[in-house]
C-alpha cells in the first residue's frame, strides 16, 4: 500500500472517529424541588435542576420513567404519580438523555442518582 493510500485511510479513520463519536452529553442533577414529600400524598410536580438536559430527556423516579416536560437544558419538570410515593423511604432520581440511535448514533446517558425522601 502506498503512502497516499495510507494517508487517506488515516484521514478517513480520524474523520469517523472524531466526527461520529458519542455526542450525547452526560446529564447532571444539581437540585430537586421539592427534595421530599409525605407518603400517601397526591401526585405532585417535581422540578429537576441541573445541566446538559436534552430536549427529549426523561426523569426516572425510583427507576421508572415518568411524564417529563423539558423547560430548558438546565430544568425539567416531572409529574410524580401518587402510587410512586405510597411508602416511606429514600428513592433515587435520575435523568436520561436518550441516544440518537443509528449505525453511528450515540448511546443514551443517565445521570448519577440524587436521593428523594418520602417521609
Amino acid at each position: 500500500m502506498n503512502k497516499h493510500c495510507k494517508a487517506l485511510l488515516l484521514v478517513t479513520f480520524l474523520a469517523f472517529g472524531l466526527g461520529c463519536g458519542n455526542s450525547t452529553k452526560m446529564p447532571t442533577i444539581m437540585q430537586l424541588n421539592p427534595a421530599s414529600t409525605t407518603h400517601g400524598d397526591a401526585q405532585f410536580q417535581l422540578e429537576v435542576d441541573g445541566t446538559n438536559f436534552a430536549s427529549n430527556a426523561m426523569v426516572n423516579f425510583n427507576g421508572t420513567a415518568v411524564a417529563t416536560t423539558f423547560v430548558s437544558s438546565t430544568k425539567l419538570e416531572a409529574m410524580i404519580p401518587a402510587a410512586a410515593i405510597m411508602n416511606p423511604g429514600t428513592v433515587p432520581v435520575t435523568v436520561t438523555n436518550p441516544g440518537s440511535g443509528g449505525i453511528y448514533g450515540s448511546g443514551s446517558r443517565t445521570s448519577a442518582p440524587m436521593n428523594f425522601t418520602i417521609s
